[in-house]
């Protein structure tokens, strides 16, 4: 195929640098590379295939022809700009919350639900879920295509990069200053310091007491596994953890179910690798996973005191999996089903 023109706004964060990173790495043929972003961040030299590209200030272009637009800039900026790109278009893939639930934009993680992109979307638009929906329904699709569900009980530790590079940094930094004695720099974007911490509380509450991470969880899983009743509930938690989102999932199914079986149909879905007897020893961890392409599960077991109930331990890089990697795969799922430039 031609070479792609492709642009990635909110080019110096910590999604949009790791996905420079892996498109640098990947087989796409890319013409022209623009990397865009705040003003503050204007000027910034980034190597890409032996050459040096300069961020430019997004609110300062005139030209937005491209043949992909990456947004992972917010919401905010993504409702501004993903319409105005898609206008000249440009296929958007979106890494905010703006679109996800617009019944006209298809929410899409390659592995679970390829057909969601078999055509451009009207809008011109293409959603990437939130990472800790990427990795939970990676997990579970075997299972629960494989079995009646009654009901699905989700914990997540989440890690501080899922709130950019932000996050890192105030998890350093509070860090440092706590085994110093020192004054600890302001939470935000934490409700409170996450220093030695954990948080029960990932996005804003509402008046039912449920967050935005939350919901997201239980609607974004709802449309990708095309399950508008999956009975889902969740407690969604910040945790003093780099980079890395952990899930407890548990899973009541209609029948009883055999933890052999469910190891089976684990060991068989791309990119999840499972920890089991016979397959791999113990359980994946967030600061040791070998390979941040994939979907790592372990401690799975069946609940001694009900046989229809089985327990998941889910990790995954958040910055690959979560994001950057996914939004590459769309990427990469939309030139096979040409639906680039259309």
């Amino acid at each position: 195929m031609r070479p792609l023109n492709i642009s990635i706004v909110g080019a110096t964060g910590a999604v949009g640098a790791e996905l420079t990173k892996l498109l640098e790495e990947c087989a796409i043929p890319v013409n022209r590379l623009r990397l865009l972003a705040s003003r503050n961040s204007a000027g910034r030299q980034v190597r890409f295939r032996d050459e040096t590209c300069f961020v430019e200030p997004l609110h300062e272009i005139g030209d937005l022809e491209t043949d992909i637009a990456f947004l992972c800039a917010g919401s905010a900026v993504s409702l501004e700009w993903g319409p105005r790109f898609a206008a000249q278009s440009a296929l958007v893939i979106d890494n905010s919350n703006a679109f996800r639930m617009n019944p006209d934009v298809p929410l899409v993680v390659p592995q679970v639900n390829p057909n969601a992109l078999s055509h451009r979307p009207r809008p011109g638009i293409v959603a990437n879920p939130n990472c800790s929906t990427i990795q939970f329904v990676r997990a579970v699709r075997p299972l629960v295509t494989a079995w009646d569900v009654r009901q699905i009980i989700v914990t997540t530790y989440q890690a501080a990069s899922g709130a950019g590079r932000m996050g890192i940094d105030k998890l350093r930094n509070g860090t440092k200053a706590v085994l110093e004695g020192s004054s600890e720099p302001p939470a935000a974007p934490f409700p409170v310091s996450l220093a030695f911490n954990v948080i029960p509380q990932v996005g804003e509450i509402d008046p039912e007491g449920v967050t935005l991470e939350e919901r997201k969880l239980a609607q974004e899983s709802r449309k990708i596994l095309a399950m508008p009743d999956l009975p889902l509930t969740s407690t969604c938690v910040r945790v003093s953890v780099e980079n890395g989102h952990s899930e407890a999932v548990y899973i009541e199914f209609e029948k009883p179910v055999g933890r052999e079986q469910a190891h089976e149909l684990l060991a068989q879905e791309a990119g999840v690798r499972l920890y089991a007897d016979g397959i791999r020893k113990g359980y994946p961890t967030p600061r040791f996973i070998a390979h941040p392409e994939d979907v790592h599960v372990g401690r799975v077991r069946v609940n001694p005191g009900n046989p229809r109930g089985l327990w998941l331990w889910v990790v995954a890089d958040n910055l690959q999996v979560g994001a950057a990697l996914n939004a590459l795969l769309i990427a990469q799922l939309a030139i096979v089903n040409r639906v680039i430039g259309k």
